[in-house]
Formats: structure tokens, C-alpha cells, sequence
């Protein structure tokens, strides 16, 4: 009887040992060095600029990525590519109705629901994406290097706009636009660092 209590105590700190080892951890994004960069185009012409994470945590377990949030102060958004005149006139226009209406939406934010690594430091991510309050799959790639709780993650992701409720100016929304039409792909340029 004693052997049968031994063993089975043994087992019990056995299985504990291995629950804390595949603890997962939280890890804050640090929100002054990561950066996100945007870049939209028409026919003819493209514009970029910035916006700023508000908040941000990836999620790590035994060294690996398995999931994550991070959310954008879209209030923040800003074009960088003309004169502080124009840049403020299309940032006033990406801020209305037209487009992501910060207003009433003042957030966006993605959800990583799976992280799937594949070759050296690259995973397969599959996630959510909500901006003005609607939620939609995505499925992107990134470069994340893991050491210990510190963290440096790289992306690129490319959205149609228009499952966003955001069609101004889409040719397919509205015909015979010509050189106006705004393409309906949006990129973001993601990079992360860890808050520690």
C-alpha cells in the first residue's frame, strides 16, 4: 500500500514538473519601440504612414509562439509621405466616415488564435482581425525570435479593406472610376518587441 501511495504521490509532482514547464507566459508588447507602418494605393499612386500598438501581448510557451493580441490606436493613424499640409488633409479623411471612422471606432486590434512554426524562426499565424467592430479570419506569416520572455516579431499582412465595411472609392463598389479607384489591399508592416 505504501509503494501504490509512493508512486501515485510521485506521479502527481511528475505531472505538476510538466504543467509548469509548458506554462505559458504573457509577454508585453513594448509599444514605444514596435511599430506599425500602412500603405494604401490607387491606380496610379500610393501613400504610407504609421499607427500606433495602444496595447500588446504575445503569448509564449517551452520557447514557441502560441498566441497573442495587440491592439491599434487608430485615432493615431498618419500618413508620412508629403508635405505636413497634405499629410493632415489625408489623415483628417482616413479618420471619417470614408474610412475607419475613429470617431466611433477608435480601436482595431488582431487576435492570434493559432501560431504554427514551421522553419527556423518562421510560423504560419491564423488570427482575427476587427476594425469598426467587425471580425473577420485572416491567415498571415511572421518572423519571430524568441529568447526566454524576450521577443522580436516581424510581419507583413495584406487585407481587402472592403470586408471591413471600408469601400470608398473601390472599383468594385463603384464603376467607370478610372485612375481614382483606391485598390481595395491594405499592408501593414508589423514589428514587435518585447517589454522586458
Amino acid at each position: 500500500m505504501r509503494k501504490i501511495c509512493l508512486s501515485l504521490v510521485f506521479s502527481f509532482i511528475t505531472i505538476l514538473a510538466f504543467s509548469a514547464d509548458k506554462e505559458e507566459k504573457a509577454v508585453n508588447v513594448n509599444t514605444q519601440s514596435s511599430t506599425v507602418k500602412w500603405k494604401g494605393s490607387k491606380i496610379s499612386e500610393s501613400h504610407e504612414g504609421t499607427v500606433n500598438i495602444k496595447k500588446g501581448v504575445l503569448i509564449i510557451s517551452e520557447g514557441l509562439l502560441v498566441g497573442g493580441e495587440f491592439v491599434f490606436d487608430m485615432n493615431s493613424i498618419s500618413t508620412t509621405d508629403m508635405s505636413e499640409k497634405y499629410n493632415q488633409k489625408l489623415d483628417n479623411h482616413l479618420k471619417n466616415e470614408d474610412f475607419f471612422n475613429v470617431e466611433l471606432y477608435p480601436t482595431a486590434s488582431i487576435v492570434i488564435k493559432r501560431a504554427m512554426k514551421y522553419k527556423d524562426n518562421l510560423y504560419n499565424l491564423v488570427g482575427e482581425l476587427t476594425i469598426k467592430d467587425i471580425t473577420r479570419p485572416i491567415k498571415f506569416q511572421a518572423n519571430v525570435d524568441i529568447n526566454g520572455l524576450n521577443f522580436s516579431a516581424q510581419s507583413k499582412i495584406m487585407i481587402d479593406r472592403t470586408k471591413w465595411d471600408i469601400t470608398y472609392k473601390s472599383g468594385n463598389y463603384i464603376k467607370d472610376l478610372g485612375d481614382k479607384a483606391i485598390l481595395d489591399e491594405i499592408e501593414f508592416d508589423i514589428f514587435l518587441l518585447s517589454d522586458k
